[in-house]
């Protein structure tokens, strides 16, 4: 393996839902690596341009751009910047999701409308989107984020693993469409991840969760930023359709 080859010196990357967790940490690993990236919340404001402040300082090459996902014409909008001012798009990072618990009798109409319309339907408008803009320059990279629940469900999630599924369809149809274009369409499905989300359950479950990973850790951001790196660079040249699980033999 050459240090090169895992290199994105010049590339243009947009990373959705990156201002904390696994977006923020896939930003860094990307920055880290040479790339300029774009970092994105669902709206533009003080927090987000503190953290590309932070970024910079750090010695990155970043900007940032408020964009909901559920919303189509601000996921254009957010395109129609990119396209003026870099004129393409090297990678996307399908990151920006939400998640809201609740058993089959409890779930509402708002909260599945609410989840879909961001972890489903988002990611095929950014991808539509990506698409489009990486095709004019002969291919391309998109990430998408998947989860472990996406392929083998959880009591309480059904809303968040159905939308995450969704995402594993996405990705292996898109792979086999847009390969002829050179774009590579691949899936991280990150296990139980160190992130505000996992914080918020009870010592009890938290201890009972980390206990059925083989690998006896629970995982870090950066071990799924690590993933997107490797679909990012020219070590996955010939890599496209596969949904790489990164669970810490959580699932075996």
């Amino acid at each position: 393996m050459t240090t090169s080859a895992i290199r994105l010196e010049n590339s243009i990357c947009f990373v959705t839902g990156s201002s904390r967790g696994i977006g923020l940490a896939t930003a860094r690993t990307l920055l880290e690596a040479g790339a300029h990236v774009i970092v994105s919340a669902a709206s533009e404001g003080p927090k987000l341009n503190e953290l590309v402040d932070a970024l910079r300082a750090e010695g990155g090459s970043v900007e940032a751009i408020g964009c909901d996902a559920a919303d189509p014409a601000q996921v254009r909008a957010a395109y129609q910047r990119i396209f003026k001012r870099h004129k393409r798009l090297d990678l996307l990072v399908n990151n920006a999701g939400v998640l809201d618990d609740a058993l089959i009798g409890m779930v509402s109409d708002e909260s599945l409308t609410r989840t879909f319309e961001v972890n489903a339907l988002g990611a095929i408008h950014h991808l539509q989107a990506a698409a489009r803009l990486m095709m004019r320059r002969g291919g391309g990279s998109i990430v998408n984020i998947t989860s472990i629940v996406g392929t083998n469900g959880n009591t309480g999630q059904i809303a968040y693993s159905s939308s995450k599924a969704a995402l594993i369809g996405l990705t292996k149809s898109a792979a086999k469409e847009l390969a002829p274009a050179g774009i590579r369409v691949n899936a991280v499905a990150p296990g139980f991840i160190d992130t505000d989300m996992a914080r918020q359950l009870t010592p009890e479950v938290f201890a009972e969760r980390v206990a059925s990973i083989g690998m006896g850790r629970i995982g870090s951001p950066s071990d799924v930023a690590n993933a997107v790196l490797f679909f990012a660079s020219d070590l996955s040249a010939y890599v496209t359709g596969q949904v790489l699980g990164v669970d810490g033999a959580m699932l075996i």
